[in-house]
């Protein structure tokens, strides 16, 4: 299979993927998601899983149990028997079973203390074909003072931080959610860099000094410039395609120069209140 053929391929399925993000809470058949991927229904069961590596069925639970994960984590006043309602499950305790047997936790334990690394090892997707033609921007951005968290450490565990840094915020009022922007500054490719050396910082915009807290979050700068810029639509898990196709695609015949200051995310809306197919974020590459 040449590479032409092979990203055709992919982009049929990568409709699949994006067409059950989109339609969890709705009966998703076989024979309807071989009609989205224009493959024949006799044989796209055994397709999918062939370039899953899993099946159909069980993909979507996995889905469905991923939305469960944010929902008991970022979502704590939703009690846990309309989270495995909104999963598919007619009672907690089927819910609680999948759940456990999936992910080694009960859902109140993940909630309560989530094991967020062995989590991140059931969702690798295949690899999706290279990003087509993107739009991008040249922008000059305003230089912003943030309030900081520095996560240092395995990526898998930047949820934990996230957590930490939304405590911060509901406890300080110093960066409220529903009027300070939020933003992420990427130092490392988790990809090619070790665990334990990745470095992101999870960051609010503020109008004041950010004092001394428990959670130690900082002050720092987001310092004006240019930017290039690209919108990603969907999971956070993916946003690394769209950095990629600056990197990779447009950079090298823009005529641009880089500035020495970490590609950033400006997220405009969180998972906290988002559906994953609904997220929307700003990719900023800052141009000299």
């Amino acid at each position: 299979m040449n590479e032409s053929t092979a990203n055709a391929y992919a982009r049929r399925f990568n409709k699949v993927f994006d067409y059950i993000d989109k339609h969890l809470d709705e009966d998703l058949s076989v024979e309807g998601l071989s009609e989205v991927a224009n493959f024949s229904k006799y044989h796209f069961h055994r397709q999918f899983c062939e370039y899953a590596g899993i099946t159909v069925f069980r993909y979507i639970q996995l889905m469905r149990l991923r939305r469960a994960s944010y929902r008991l984590v970022f979502s704590e006043h939703t009690r846990i028997i309309d989270i495995a309602l909104e999963a598919g499950f007619e009672n907690p305790e089927s819910f609680s079973r999948a759940f456990k047997n999936l992910f080694g936790q009960t859902p109140s334990q993940f909630r309560l203390q989530p094991a967020w690394q062995p989590w991140h090892a059931h969702f690798q997707k295949p690899t999706r074909e290279r990003k087509q033609s993107m739009q991008v921007n040249i922008i000059e951005f305003k230089q912003t003072p943030i309030a900081v968290l520095e996560h240092r450490g395995a990526p898998t565990l930047v949820n934990d931080s996230v957590k930490v840094f939304i405590d911060w915020r509901k406890q300080s009022g110093l960066s409220p959610v529903t009027s300070s922007r939020t933003f992420g500054l990427v130092y490392d490719n988790p990809e090619t860099t070790p665990p334990e050396e990745f470095r992101f910082d999870i960051c609010g915009e503020v109008q004041a000094q950010v004092p001394v807290n428990p959670q130690g979050v900082i002050n720092k700068i987001i310092p004006g410039g240019r930017c290039a810029v690209v919108r990603h639509h969907g999971s956070h898990q993916r946003i690394g395609e769209s950095a990629y196709y600056l990197y990779r695609d447009w950079l090298p015949t823009s005529g641009e120069d880089l500035r020495d200051f970490p590609l950033f995310f400006h997220y405009l809306n969180l998972i906290s209140n988002t559906p994953e197919h609904e997220l929307v974020t700003d990719v900023y590459l800052p141009l000299k």
